[in-house]
């Protein structure tokens, strides 16, 4: 019997154009999360690279924090990962929402 597989690319598009694959994403011991780090986790995640499971084992990730990172990137882009501007953006979609 021939079980279904789920076929991996062997890359992905990273959040600056440049192809991301296994070996060019963030080493799994990344503490300092910057933002293109963080984007890459998500277009990885996003392209079939990593599954969100894989993702949050390898980064030592909650899935809350995995998913608040794609939600930011969803509503703000690459800007809305920045720690320093959270408050900003949330405050900005949260006002968008009421009118």
């Amino acid at each position: 019997m021939i079980e279904n597989q789920k076929i991996r690319p062997a890359q992905v598009i990273g959040p600056l154009g440049e192809p991301l694959t296994l070996d060019s994403l963030p080493p799994a011991n990344t503490t300092r999360w910057v933002v293109r780090r963080k984007a890459e986790v998500v277009a990885a995640v996003n392209g079939g690279l990593l599954t969100v499971d894989e993702a949050c084992e390898r980064y030592s990730l909650t899935l809350e924090e995995f998913a608040g990172w794609q939600r930011s990137i969803d509503r703000s882009g690459m800007p809305g990962l920045r720690v320093t501007r959270i408050q900003h953006y949330r405050d900005l979609y949260e006002r968008q929402q009421r009118f």
